[in-house]
């Protein structure tokens, strides 16, 4: 089943077929202790609705906070080097690759993330910016997995690279983060799953990047990225957790003002953004 945030309210889908769920709020969904039963009985009902106008989707997103996972692709320990090194830096994110805690950071509260068609944001005072697209985890009260989705992590790779205390300034900021198009909504119980990840950047009309990956190339599963998220950690109406990018193009790239940005994976749908400086 997949779940959809719209101007009209909550919906959700299977097998093609759309449903009207009504709830009191998005939040009221995620902190159910049942939820795939209860979104079950609203399509046992029946009550389809003829047509959904995608049009109006909003961000997939309530008042959960957003945090983020850093290095769990070797390809983006290898950038992270890179970037370290360019700036004089030192190993440490080979050592946080290889550590048994993971890198995880507060990316965003909810009104400061992006939907559907949004814009997202590059810094003014950075001169490398890139998007970093990251399969996302949305995570109920008692640490379960109850749906996945797409989440572009903006990030500022000059800022970071200078001094990893920067971290908070190269990735939180006003609208560096987006989520969405929709919730495809987990099934059963699991510690990781195989999702295919696309990204493609758009300048001018023509394609000036494109990359793949899998989370099938990541080196931590998702169970141990919410069990050290969840450590003495409280999250009343759940939590969103970026699982760390695999898709980073090459280091004479940065984005621009006007681009767009498409992150695809086939199950969930794309998410399209522009490309605007803060």
């Amino acid at each position: 089943m997949i779940l959809y945030r719209t101007t009209d309210g909550l919906f959700v889908e299977q097998d093609g077929r759309f449903y009207r769920v009504f709830a009191e709020s998005f939040d009221a969904l995620v902190v159910l202790d049942d939820l795939q039963g209860f979104l079950s009985s609203v399509v046992d009902k029946g009550d389809a609705v003829p047509h959904l106008d995608t049009r109006k989707l909003l961000t997939p997103i309530g008042s959960q906070e957003v945090w983020a996972s850093g290095v769990t692709y070797y390809r983006s320990r290898s950038a992270r080097i890179e970037e370290s090194k360019a700036a004089g830096g030192g190993d440490f994110y080979d050592r946080v690759y290889s550590a048994e805690r993971p890198e995880l950071f507060f990316k965003a509260v909810a009104h400061k993330v992006v939907g559907p068609n949004g814009k997202v944001k590059i810094r003014r005072d950075a001169t490398w910016s890139v998007p970093e697209p990251e399969l996302t985890l949305l995570v109920n009260p008692s640490a379960q997995i109850i749906g996945y989705t797409i989440g572009n992590d903006m990030s500022s790779r000059d800022i970071e690279g200078l001094n990893p205390l920067y971290l908070p300034q190269a990735k939180v900021y006003r609208e560096s983060c987006a989520l969405g198009p929709v919730i495809l909504l987990e099934e059963e119980p699991r510690e990781h799953r195989e999702f295919p990840i696309q990204m493609s950047i758009q300048r001018g009309g023509r394609s000036v990047f494109e990359g793949e990956t899998s989370t099938a190339r990541m080196k931590r599963r998702f169970a141990d990225l919410i069990n050290y998220l969840m450590r003495d950690n409280l999250f009343p109406e759940g939590a969103f957790l970026l699982t760390g990018t695999g898709i980073i193009p090459p280091d004479d790239f940065t984005l621009e003002p006007g681009d767009q940005i498409e992150m695809e994976t086939p199950e969930i749908g794309t998410l399209k953004n522009h490309v605007v400086c803060g």
